[in-house]
């Protein structure tokens, strides 16, 4: 999938949680830092790809995203499965407890879950494309969604951009519009 493939769908994915789950009261900052994680979750798989827009944005990146690469085992194997995401969420609640003492006003275990939400996402819309997710490493077998390859997705060709891509738009706009009372309830009690 294309990176705005997976923003968009870490935010969906976001979205989804908190209307079936009971979001707790939070400050604004939580929120803020909490969609900022839930994005960089929604990319952080592709870590292991050296030509992913992350390693082109930074000076000596292309020389990083290698090393990444090599270190991860290459492009979705470590860093697209279920060892993957345990071993990324690990280093980010280190990471969080770490910042902490910088963001006190910011509850580290929502800003922990979004990022994970937005990771798991990411797994999931990269098992419909034809090259799957090895979810299970160590086992290498990589799951698709159909089984079959032929009928899976090419990414970045245009079942991507003209069906997907709408979809997960159109779900986030229902979400919206369906809960548009208690989102706009839940902002105006936003801890400050």
């Amino acid at each position: 999938m294309l990176a705005r493939t997976h923003d968009l769908a870490a935010i969906t994915a976001l979205a989804a949680v908190a209307t079936v789950v009971s979001v707790p009261e939070m400050t604004l900052s939580t929120l803020l830092i909490a969609l900022l994680a839930n994005q960089i979750g929604g990319i952080a798989p592709d870590i292991d790809q050296p030509t992913a827009p992350f390693w082109r944005n930074l000076p000596v990146g292309h020389i990083l995203g290698k090393v990444v690469d090599r270190f991860l085992g290459g492009h979705r194997f470590l860093s697209h499965s279920l060892l993957g995401v345990a071993l990324f969420a690990f280093l980010t609640k280190l990471l969080l407890a770490f910042i902490h003492p910088l963001m006190p006003k910011v509850d580290n275990q929502i800003v922990w879950w979004a990022f994970v939400i937005g990771m798991l996402s990411h797994l999931v819309m990269d098992t419909i494309t034809k090259e799957g997710v090895p979810w299970l490493l160590p086992i290498p077998f990589k799951f698709g969604v159909p089984p079959t390859k032929a009928l899976r997705i090419t990414t970045g060709h245009v079942v991507e951009k003209a069906v997907i891509f709408p979809v997960l738009l159109a779900t986030d706009i229902w979400l919206v519009h369906t809960n548009y009372p208690a989102i706009l309830a839940y902002v105006h009690h936003l801890q400050r």
